[in-house]
């Protein structure tokens, strides 16, 4: 389906859903109900004279082509339904010439009409490009200036949208053939092809399309109708049978399910009249809504200040920097919903955070990951002058650089909501960080706290005594160096603990104990089991993500009062406590960073809850000098690692440029890095090359590596003046996102796969699809290897020689011998890790395979998870390759077994928005066995019958099995009515085409 005939489908599917969107507060709303409710039609009686001017001045949504029925309330192609209707429509509409140019007046309102400032959509309907003006009747709308029209006065009121240019076109006068372009109008308009079918137009035979144009206009009024009425018919018939784009359903859904708070404030915009802006350019319902779901009542002086620059109110780029809980999330929200709701703008996600709305903005610092992030922002800047940039950050020192990247101004405060303390604990004495003092600290107290002798030798650091002067009526947080140090804290702690402590909240923390089971079928950790009675668990990635969010759910609400973690929930989870305690100055056995540093202790104080903060760091005589140092000194600066992560940077910005062809020149792509924070900063990190000669080195290797080809421009010696085209690996490699540093070892392994591949077991395929980069990370336990491999059949462990481990390596690691023949220690490392995958998806119990290769559950779904998304990515490499095309079936099905990892019958359950494995296995054995029986459930049902669901979980359910049941009945109508269509090259068919002729 060409572009044009897309845009068509697409305007007929935000023309259906903005009819009820505006019916719809609740995000849990299905967004394929067919049947308008009573009050909607009592709504159509009352505002039939605007909703004419609705179905053509659509509103900017977001637009994704959809499989809804476009035909609104029609259920059939049937004569008694549309066709009938647009016959009596069409009697009228050329009985009443006077009415006729009323109708095609309004139709047409707003079309061929430009802004600079607002979005238009473009919908070309048979070779017609025509603009909407999209924020004109917004505001003629909200302002009650629209002529009222009668549906008697508009005869095209009942045409789906998808016609309404058709009958317009139909009955222009004759007078408009003599310009050229309007003969091709007529030529596309009257054809006797489908809207959907593109028609070529051949400017070389004019008089051919003259002469076609002549024959339909001088045909009689019974002629014209029976044509219209074929052209209907067969366009419906050909959207019908028209290919829809796959898109991730996922990301439908989540699109669908919107946040309760923006439907409400969305519907609010739409309908008020004089309420546009009271709230920073939002309606007084967003402000309300604030109020009601969080609290807010008031801003904090600095969030109004910054929300009224006057950068941020011509949408200029801004960088906004203030301590850790000073409120920068809620700016970024009103940002965000100043862009969606008042300038009807797309927005571009980065986390949880819009246009960019970057919180993170110290990670452009951070690796690989601050390397992915410098190449997103720079292709926004150099392929766009109009997205609005706002990154946000607790820690910036170099502020000068980033603000020259991102052409941002910048505003920063000091502001904290709850006074922050800092302390030093050595052995027994307190002392408060302060500037002003001559070392930087001053005496605060002495520990007063009676240890035994027992107690001393197992709380050497006196970690109780600091813990229990808050706990239970406030929050603790214990940063650990290591997740094993973190389980030991959390015990010892616990061991120390009077019973009293077991009275608080008990019914609370057993209800915890219990959800955790249900996650885990029927599984809990040792170590949680204990020390959950008392109010206290650990946090670290060991953990499953269910595990996770049920702990942070508890710590939020009071019932958990302490968490021993690492260093990661710093910067990933919002859980403040009121004292935050740091067990030692080292991450893992790295000194800690001023940036690590403040993350940590900016944990502490709760606004609304606290009224300060304390942040503790625990530390030896030794480490003094050195922790006086990093509490002093000022913030790292932030510098870019483009370049140091060559194959994760520079070579795949390179790669995706030319791909994407934003740059595919020398000149272009040196000028393009000329702007990136490497750019800026490349005259500190660049030594001994210059910019371009980097530039240069990394097209050859890119070339020399077949990824790219230079096409040499005939006539010109200069080099910055050859073009770059991707190759089909190249491609492959851009298209999967496969690391440049694996994409080679990627196709070696397909191409050594495809000569002995191994289909008896899924073991082989698992090893191909097996990420590389965890390899390196992985540890095997020698034993457990040698134990599983002996386990395997024949056939399995074939697969293990084929990829070059034997049997006999194993063994002689398992035993402690030495090893003389060299052996790839990625390959043994990476076949290992399939062990683990192929023993998960016999099992599908993350717990079993944890403890039967003692590797934390939480490392497992990592990998699983890992591992679902690599064989996506190799899929898609393997589609680029026709080589490969044996792959590609067998990798979309195991893609499917890495994603899901369950039972087979829990599958269909878990398709559906919101439901995990544990909640798929409620519902199961609830009597919920498939999507059918979600879609008709009750929702108050489901709270009474399945343990921990929340009305609004269970709402969100039945919404989202409703969508997709709904969406795999219309893909079974598509398929039905395509079996059942008379085949296009049916010899009958032909013989009496030919005949014509």
């Amino acid at each position: 389906m060409d572009e044009g005939d897309s845009r068509i489908r697409r305007r007929v599917s935000v023309r259906k859903r903005n009819r009820h969107s505006l019916d719809s507060v609740s995000a849990a709303c299905p967004a394929t109900e067919l049947k308008s409710s009573d009050k909607e039609k009592e709504d159509e009686e009352m505002e039939a004279g605007s909703r004419r001017r609705k179905t053509v001045d659509v509103q900017p949504v977001e637009i994704i082509d959809s499989e809804e029925d476009m035909f609104g309330d029609y259920d059939s192609f049937a004569e008694n339904s549309l066709l009938a209707q647009v016959d009596d429509l069409e009697q009228k509409y050329l009985q009443l010439p006077e009415h006729r140019n009323h109708a095609t007046d309004h139709a047409t309102e707003g079309l061929c009409s430009e802004s600079n400032k607002h979005n238009t959509l473009n919908v070309p309907t048979a070779g017609d490009c025509t603009e909407l003006n999209i924020d004109e009747h917004t505001r003629n709308q909200s302002r009650h200036e629209d002529v009222a029209i009668e549906p008697e006065a508009d005869i095209l009121y009942d045409v789906p949208s998808s016609q309404v240019l058709f009958f317009e076109n139909l009955h222009k006068p004759s007078s408009d053939l003599g310009d050229p372009s309007t003969e091709e109008k007529d030529w596309n308009s009257s054809s006797p092809k489908t809207v959907n079918e593109k028609l070529p137009i051949n400017r070389e035979q004019p008089q051919q399309t003259v002469e076609s144009s002549s024959k339909i206009r001088t045909s009689s009024d019974a002629n014209r109708r029976k044509s219209l009425k074929d052209h209907l018919k067969s366009t419906m018939t050909g959207n019908a049978k028209a290919q829809t784009p796959i898109f991730s359903r996922t990301k439908q859904l989540k699109e669908t399910l919107l946040s309760e708070e923006i439907n409400v404030a969305k519907k609010t915009i739409e309908s008020s009249s004089d309420d546009l802006g009271p709230f920073y350019s939002l309606p007084s319902k967003v402000r309300d809504l604030y109020v009601q779901f969080k609290g807010i009542e008031k801003l904090y002086e600095w969030q109004h200040t910054c929300l009224t620059l006057k950068s941020v109110q011509e949408r200029k780029n801004l960088i906004y920097s203030l301590p850790t809980s000073g409120g920068k999330t809620l700016v970024a929200e009103i940002l965000m919903l100043q862009e969606l709701l008042c300038r009807r703008k797309d927005v571009l996600m980065i986390l949880p955070y819009v246009a960019i709305v970057q919180e993170k903005l110290h990670m452009i610092g951070e690796g690989s990951r601050g390397a992915i992030l410098e190449m997103t922002l720079a292709k926004i800047l150099y392929t766009s002058k109009t997205t609005q940039i706002i990154g946000m950050s607790a820690t910036l020192n170099n502020v000068e650089d980033l603000q020259e990247f991102l052409q941002a101004e910048y505003y920063t405060s000091q502001f904290r909501p709850v006074e922050l303390k800092e302390y030093l604990k050595i052995n027994d004495t307190i002392y408060e960080v302060d500037s002003r003092a001559e070392n930087g600290m001053t005496f605060s107290r002495l520990l007063n706290y009676k240890y035994s002798d027992t107690l001393k030798k197992m709380d050497p650091d006196q970690l109780v005594a600091l813990v229990t002067e808050v706990i239970p009526n406030y929050s603790c947080l214990v940063f650990c160096p290591t997740k094993k140090n973190c389980e030991n804290v959390a015990e010892m702690i616990c061991k120390s603990l009077s019973k009293e402590y077991l009275k608080h909240k008990e019914k609370e923390k057993q209800e915890v104990i219990k959800n955790l089971k249900n996650v885990s079928g029927g599984n809990l950790c040792r170590v949680l089991k204990h020390t959950i009675p008392f109010g206290v668990a650990y946090h670290h990635s060991g953990l499953t993500s269910e595990e996770r969010k049920l702990l942070e759910e508890a710590y939020s609400t009071g019932v958990l009062c302490l968490f021993t973690c690492t260093s990661t929930l710093a910067a990933g989870v919002n859980l403040p406590a009121r004292r935050v305690i740091l067990r030692a100055p080292y991450v893992a056995k790295e000194f800690l960073k001023r940036n690590q540093y403040k993350q940590m202790i900016g944990r502490a104080g709760r606004a609304g809850i606290d009224s300060v903060g304390e942040s503790i760091l625990i530390l030896q005589e030794k480490d003094k000098h050195q922790v006086l140092e990093l509490i002093s000194r000022p913030l790292e600066n932030c510098y870019s690692h483009l370049v140091q992560e060559f194959t994760k940077g520079i070579q795949a910005l390179f790669l995706s440029l030319i791909g994407l062809k934003i740059a595919t020149n020398l000149d272009d792509i040196y000028r393009f890095m000329s702007g990136t924070f490497f750019g800026v900063q490349q005259k500190v990190l660049l030594k001994e090359k210059s910019l371009w000669e980097i530039t240069v080195e990394s097209l050859r290797y890119l070339t020399e590596k077949g990824l790219l080809q230079k096409d040499t421009v005939y006539g010109s010696e200069e080099e910055f003046q050859n073009n770059f085209h991707i190759t089909k690996l190249g491609r492959a490699s851009f298209k999967g996102t496969i690391d440049l540093a694996y994409c080679d070892i990627l196709y070696r392994d397909l191409k050594k796969g495809l000569e002995g591949l191994m289909l008896e077991s899924l073991l082989h395929l698992i090893y191909l699809t097996t990420p590389y980069d965890m390899a390196s990370q992985c540890d095997p336990d020698w034993m457990v290897y040698f134990r599983q491999f002996n386990q395997l059949s024949p056939a399995e462990q074939n697969v293990a020689a084929l990829v070059g481990v034997s049997e006999n390596f194993i063994g002689k690691k398992a035993s402690g011998q030495a090893i003389r023949k060299k052996v790839d220690k990625n390959i043994v490392n990476r076949l290992y890790l399939s062990f683990i995958l192929y023993t998960l998806l016999k099992e599908t119990n993350i717990w079993s395979v944890s403890e039967k290769f003692n590797v934390p559950r939480g490392y497992i779904q990592s990998l699983l998870s890992g591992a679902a998304a690599f064989s996506s990515c190799v899929l898609h490499f393997c589609e680029e390759l026709e080589e490969f095309w044996v792959y590609r079936a067998l990798l979309g099905e195991l893609t499917k077994k890495l994603t899901y990892c369950v039972k087979a019958e829990l599958v269909p359950l878990m398709e559906v928005t919101g439901v995990l494995e544990g909640r798929a296995r409620q519902l199961y054995n609830a009597g919920y066995k498939s999507l059918t029986h979600l879609a008709n459930a009750n929702p108050e049902v489901l709270i009474r019958t399945i343990d921990h669901l929340s009305r609004r979980q269970a709402k969100q359910i039945v919404s989202s099995a409703k969508m997709l049941l709904h969406e795999k009945a219309e893909a079974l109508q598509e398929e039905v009515e395509e079996l059942l269509r008379l085949p296009s090259d049916f010899p009958g068919i032909v013989a009496s085409s030919t005949e014509k002729a």
